[in-house]
This record gives C-alpha cells, structure tokens and sequence, in this order.
C-alpha cells in the first residue's frame, strides 16, 4: 500500500483569499499612519460587493473604498463579466471601536507586561522536508499558483485565464515518511468562455507544470486532473461568497503539524494569533535548521491580558537529538514570547502584511520569522 499525503492551495483571486488580503491591506494603512494600531478586521465578499467590519483603535485615517477597490484591482478582477470587478463592486464599511474591555488587557502596564489580546494556543512547524522546511505536498501547492498568477499577469501566454484557482498536490512517502514521488496534481482555473479544455490541459503541463514540478518527482503514473467538472468559467465572489479566516490550513502547512484555529488576516500583532504563530514557527524552524530534529512542533498557550504564554510544548515526533521537554525548556530561556517580546524580536509593527494573505504565511525568506538568526542561541541553550 502507497502511503499518501495531500496539502492544498488556493490563488489569490480565490474569495476567501480576496477577503483576506482586503483586511491586510486595510491593517497595513493603519500601521502606517499609527504603529500601535489595534486591529481586528473581517470582510465579505459576494457578487458585485464588498462588506468590510470590525474593531480597530488607532489615530490614522483610511480611505476603506480606495484601499478595497485598488485591493481588487490588483488581484485582477477587472472585467464586468466577472461579476465583481474593482470598479463597479459596492463597498461597505461598518468598522467600529475596539472593546475597551479588551484594550484594557493589551494596553495597561509597562508595554513589556502588555497582555496578550487573546486566549489560545498557537502552533509552529518545520521539518526537513523541502529547503524552504515546509511540507513538500504545500509547498508545491503554493509554488503552482504563484507560477500560474505570474503567467496570467505578466505573460501571453494564457490570455484566457481568470483570477481564481485551486490546486492540490499529493506526495508519496516510504516508511522512513521521505517524500519518494508526486503521485496527483490538480488544477483547477478560471477560465474565459469557449476555451476548450484539452487546450488549457495542454498549457498547464507545457506553461506550467514543467516550469515547477522537478522532472525526478514525477514518473508515468503520476496522474494530472486539469479543471475535473470539465468547465470552470463563473468563479470568484460571483461563484463563492469570500470570508477572512477561512483558509487557515492554506495558511499554514497543509495540514501537517497542527493549528490552533485562530485565522491570522486583518489581525494586529498583539492578537498572538498571528503573532505567536509566527513566533512558534521562527522557533521550530531554528530547531531544525540547527539539526536538534528533522521535524518540529512547537504549542504555546495564553491567557487573554496575560504576557507569558501558560505553556509551551515541543513533539519533534521521535526525530530529535534531545529530549522534547528539553527543547521546550531551551526554547523558554531563549525566547521572549511575551507579545510585546515577539512584535519587537520580529518588527511586526510594521505595514506588509497583505503579501502574506496569499501563498501561505510560512516558507517565504521574505518575512522576518523565517530566518535563521537563533540557530547557535537554541543549540547551545540546549547544551
């Protein structure tokens, strides 16, 4: 019997992902007008609109219909035949003051005791898997999309491609789980009225598959489904209404490893729901670049207007050197994992966060939380 793995993907045009990187984007042009903006947007998209809500604290001024309509405009929803396009969508605000009752947690004290602004529990994940530490079955996921977007943006060479897409991408292992072979590829894409589907199977292997799968991963048996109903040309809002938080495992690792079930778009970093999940994978990632484990999990745990997290728990699921309460009490002498600890360590204070909605949050060199900056530092807390 095989042993199958499958992680999946969506584009940017995807309406989940429409809806996340409009609450990003609204976060980043709070951040830059005011640095300590507490924020807590969600929003809604459906055919022809665009409801933006939530709770925010902050001294800066944004212009919502600009900054969701050039969010729009940008992903490349700018066809009426669409049904929802960047200049013809309505766009409706409702954003109102933050609870003081939870300011009140985040805000009093010396900024090191600031509070973290929920409860939960947030996890971080890495293993040796790909040179990015990500889960090869996602990585690829991601890497098909952002190649796909890139050839309907900036090339001829589909010019019958819409915005919104899928794939999925399934990895065979051995027993020693070491990725072996791709076993299945989908993709599934918007597409123009009267394209024939044997044309854009045609482009996908030749455009697209060739130009990101390494030909040793693949084999005869490999099996490719290319838009799987036979026809997908109503997508986006108009197809699926779109919400922020509704693609957490894409968001993270495909499944592997775990989550703590707190999405991470339109949310401040004093919400450890982004924080310390970009936190814990700054950790586990360093544990393995520093060869302690080939595979990492690390959970923290917080109570809300509590600073130190209630716990912290490390499974290198039997591959690591040292013992995982070890590592877990390497991890606490050498991490500040109060929130204010986490927003200085990784400049999360700074707008840039609407590039993270799309394409995962985790595997990118781009953001400060995948660097490689602690490898000595929890290798000789270890010692």
């Amino acid at each position: 019997m095989k042993r199958l793995f499958t992680s999946e993907s969506v584009s940017e045009g995807h309406p989940d992902k429409v809806s996340d990187q409009i609450s990003d984007a609204i976060l980043d042009e709070m951040l830059k007008g005011d640095a300590n903006s507490r924020v807590a947007v969600e929003t809604l998209v459906t055919t022809g609109l665009a409801i933006v809500s939530g709770e925010v604290t902050t001294e800066s001024y944004v212009d919502v219909q600009e900054v969701v309509r050039d969010v729009i405009r940008d992903i490349g929803y700018t066809k009426a035949s669409y049904r929802f396009d960047a200049d013809s969508c309505g766009v409706l605000s409702t954003i109102h003051q933050q609870s003081p009752d939870i300011a009140i947690g985040v805000d009093e004290g010396d900024e090191k005791k600031q509070g973290a602004g929920d409860q939960g529990m947030m996890f971080g994940y890495a293993s040796t898997e790909t040179d990015a530490y990500m889960p090869m079955t996602l990585q690829y996921s991601h890497d098909l999309l952002r190649k796909l977007a890139h050839i309907r943006k900036e090339t001829a060479l589909m010019p019958y491609l819409g915005p919104d897409s899928k794939s999925q991408v399934t990895v065979e292992y051995d027993e020693q789980n070491k990725p072996v072979r791709i076993d299945t590829i989908v993709i599934s894409t918007q597409h123009d009225e009267g394209v024939e589907q044997s044309q854009i199977r045609q482009d996908i292997k030749k455009h697209l598959i060739a130009n990101v799968i390494p030909e040793e991963l693949m084999d005869s048996n490999t099996i490719l489904h290319v838009n799987p109903t036979g026809k997908f040309v109503i997508g986006g809002p108009h197809s699926d209404t779109g919400l922020t938080g509704r693609k957490i495992i894409v968001d993270t690792y495909g499944g592997r490893g775990a989550h703590g079930g707190g999405a991470f778009s339109g949310k401040d970093s004093s919400k450890v729901d982004r924080s310390a999940a970009y936190a814990t994978r700054h950790i586990a990632k360093n544990i393995v670049a520093a060869e302690l484990a080939e595979e990492c999990l690390v959970q923290v745990a917080y109570a809300i207007g509590v600073a130190d997290p209630v716990s912290i728990n490390v499974n290198t699921y039997r591959t690591g050197k040292v013992d995982d309460v070890k590592l877990a009490a390497a991890i606490a002498k050498t991490f500040d994992l109060t929130p204010s600890g986490i927003i200085s360590r990784l400049d999360l204070k700074k707008p840039g966060f609407r590039k993270t909605a799309a394409y995962g949050h985790f595997g990118r060199n781009e953001f400060t939380w995948e660097k490689l900056d602690y490898v000595d530092k929890i290798a000789d807390a270890v010692k």
